[in-house]
């Protein structure tokens, strides 16, 4: 069994998408370890995304990031990582298909709804980022 970390960005809490982001990942069968409601700080924003630092869509990820709550939840279940990774859909709500979670609710490139880890070793780095 995998374990990976999903994020509810601020704008999937504003829009009350919370319920059937959970949902759908409950009705593919992953457990929900640890979820907690939060306000990421800058710090834990810039920790977070520091791979994008000096990029120049930098500054507005992390404004958007600490713009509101964030629901963060550790997934269990088999293959997590690249099954989640699937659901949620591109980045780019333009590449995302229809049935994914970013092709169904997705604004934009930055307001994007959801955050998954994008491997085995992030994932255990960012569940231990929001989850001590």
């Amino acid at each position: 069994m995998e374990r990976t970390l999903v994020l509810v960005k601020p704008d999937g809490v504003k829009r009350g998408l919370i319920g059937e982001i959970i949902s759908r990942f409950e009705r593919k069968g992953f457990n929900i370890v640890d979820m907690k409601m939060l306000r990421m700080t800058k710090e834990l924003a810039a920790d977070h995304y520091a791979e994008h630092k000096g990029m120049p869509y930098y500054d507005r990820l992390i404004e958007y990031i600490t713009s509101g709550p964030v629901v963060a939840m550790i997934l269990e279940g088999e293959d997590a990582v690249n099954i989640v990774r699937m659901m949620i859909g591109k980045t780019s709500p333009s590449e995302s298909f229809p049935g994914t979670i970013r092709g169904d609710f997705s604004l934009n490139i930055t307001v994007n709804i959801v955050h998954a880890s994008d491997s085995l070793e992030n994932a255990k780095k960012e569940m231990k980022r929001f989850f001590s």
